[in-house]
């Protein structure tokens, strides 16, 4: 259906044109996703995204799920980023609620989120190298990042999919050994950066396939709906924490790294500075932490009066939005996600055309998409 649609047959045997199949297994797509790409020799004239092969129905299985029984399956909806998926929703009842969060709570939620971008990030990065044909860089990822699912293990017993905040507070508390683990791997984690640099960012293959590469303007960035790294790497200089904060952001001091190239390397920069800043907070958080109760008073029965609430959080890949709709049951009315990676899927055939086909898996990895937040 789509290859008539898009792919009509050539009016003359001069065409040059080819229409090739991207996916929906290529391992370049970053998740089940498929590309039908007009090429003229190797260079792309076309990009046609198609998706919902994951699709779930996440947003109507929640009219039929109790308010708690919901957390769950915000893990889902970006599994690199499940702390994140957690805190938005959370949030966002809490503020129909009108609770009252305690402040070790609050904390902890900064705590995990932070390490949870940084686990992200580390995986993007190890992915990164691993399309433009690194393969250390993966192992290093990954090695890094098992750091800081084992400190969540201590936390709440999960690896991936963690389900760890609740509605006025997290569902436990940190032990002072998960802690120590923390403080021991803050140094260890920035010693690897340094590592991580001098591997790849100074590396001049690298640089030549990503730099110039994909470029989008600011103007472009803001009217195609990109958030997070990919519109501040663009030169927009906005982030949720600082700009619209939540939980205690404001108590922080941290900061947001923005370049002006718009190209696959000024995204690249902007994630991987953006590790060190979440290492800061993290810091800042331990040194804040005090002694109290993590979880505030909420009804028994979670049943927000009648209204409507639209909250926005930092996720790592940009802004993950939740409008709720409440009309006074133990289920939502009607829940609507805005994820991150929806907008930069949909800027893709403007970032791609002209380039050639290598080119486009460098632009790809550079927007860091994640399908299942795609395919709610």
């Amino acid at each position: 259906m789509y290859l008539q649609q898009y792919a009509p047959e050539p009016d003359s045997l001069e065409s040059q044109d080819l229409w090739v199949n991207f996916g929906p297994q290529h391992p370049s797509m970053h998740g089940v996703m498929r590309l039908l790409v007009r090429l003229e020799g190797e260079v792309v004239r076309e990009v046609v995204p198609i998706i919902g092969y994951l699709h779930r129905a996440l947003e109507k299985i929640a009219e039929s799920r109790t308010f708690p029984q919901f957390i769950p399956y915000t893990d889902r909806e970006d599994y690199l980023g499940a702390m994140n998926g957690n805190l938005g929703y959370v949030l966002a009842v809490e503020r129909l609620l009108e609770v009252e969060v305690p402040r070790r709570a609050a904390l902890l939620r900064v705590l995990v989120a932070e390490l949870n971008r940084i686990a992200s990030h580390l995986i993007w990065w190890g992915t990164y190298s691993l399309d433009l044909g690194g393969w250390t860089g993966v192992t290093y990822g990954f090695r890094e990042r098992e750091g800081i699912v084992d400190i969540f293990q201590d936390l709440c017993g999960a690896r991936l999919t963690y389900s760890y905040l609740r509605f006025g507070g997290v569902s436990r508390d940190i032990r002072p050994e998960t802690i120590q683990k923390i403080k021991d791997f803050i140094p260890f984690l920035r010693k690897m950066l340094g590592e991580y640099r001098t591997l790849l960012t100074g590396n001049v293959i690298f640089e030549a396939r990503t730099q110039g590469i994909g470029v989008i303007s600011k103007e472009e960035a803001v009217n195609w709906g990109l958030t997070g790294p990919n519109v501040r790497a663009s030169g927009v200089d906005y982030d949720l924490r600082r700009d619209d904060p939540y939980c205690l952001y404001p108590e922080f001091e941290f900061d947001v790294p923005v370049a002006v190239e718009g190209d696959c390397y000024a995204r690249y920069l902007c994630r991987f500075e953006e590790m060190y800043q979440s290492l800061r907070i993290v810091e800042q958080v331990l040194a804040k932490l005090e002694p109290g109760p993590i979880q505030g008073k909420v009804p028994r029965v979670i049943k927000p009066k009648a209204g409507e609430v639209y909250l926005r959080t930092e996720a790592p890949r940009g802004e993950l939005g939740v409008l709720l709709v409440a009309d006074g049951s133990p289920t939502p009315w009607r829940l609507k996600l805005r994820g991150p990676s929806f907008n930069a899927v949909g800027a893709i055939p403007r970032l791609a055309q002209g380039w050639k086909i290598g080119d486009l898996i460098s632009i790809i990895g550079s927007i860091d998409i994640i399908l299942p937040d795609v395919d709610r």
